[in-house]
This record gives structure tokens, sequence and C-alpha cells, in this order.
């Protein structure tokens, strides 16, 4: 199945460069959710940030089905939700929430991921 973003190609701007690529949740990339969870864990491949981001409205079902999440370039997720672009130089173990799109992050200081 083909995926239909929410944005088209033609209105994504240059924002940023240089940082790699992150994990988006189709409820960003396609739905149009904002950005209210990422963390960054150790890159996986060669052009990874180790940056993910997600809606927070992802079950564990939904976000355990690569099908929903897919690599993007950092600029391409910044176009998405432009809020992310001062948190993105956050070092490896980082992770920032809010509650809606209209919100600032907050970083979570307790937070471990399991993946590292």
């Amino acid at each position: 199945m083909t995926k239909i973003y929410f944005l088209p190609k033609d209105q994504i701007q240059p924002l940023v460069s240089g940082y790699g690529a992150g994990l988006a949740s189709d409820m960003i990339t396609v739905d149009g959710l904002p950005v209210c969870f990422m963390y960054r864990e150790g890159p996986r491949h060669e052009h990874d940030s180790g940056w993910c981001f997600m809606s927070g409205q992802e079950t564990d079902e939904y976000a355990n089905d690569p099908a929903n999440l897919a690599y993007y370039n950092m600029n391409t997720i910044a176009n998405y939700d432009r809020s992310i672009i001062p948190l993105l130089d956050a070092p490896i173990g980082s992770a920032f929430e809010r509650n809606s799109g209209d919100e600032e992050f907050v970083e979570i200081l307790d937070w471990n991921s399991t993946e590292d």
C-alpha cells in the first residue's frame, strides 16, 4: 500500500541540514499529528541520527508494526513540526515530551531507552 503523506513534496522547505535521518510514525507524516514525544538513541545505520518522533497516540501494537514507521531526512520531519528544530542537537539519551502541539517540549530527565 502506498502512503499518502500529509505534506506534499512541493511544500517541503529547506529548514535544517546535516542531521541525517530520523524515524517517524505515520501518525505524524501521514495523519499530520504534531510530534509530542521524541527521543534519541544511538544510530542504527550510517545515516541515522538516532532520533525517533511519535505523536504520543501510538499504541504498542501500532508502534511495533514496522509498516507504521519510516526513516525520513530530518529536514522532512522538521517541516512537519518545526518545534523540534531547537532540540536536534541534544545528545544521545535525550527525550522530550509535551501534551499537545501547542505546548513547549519538556525534557524527560529519568527516561531510559531499553533499546540502547
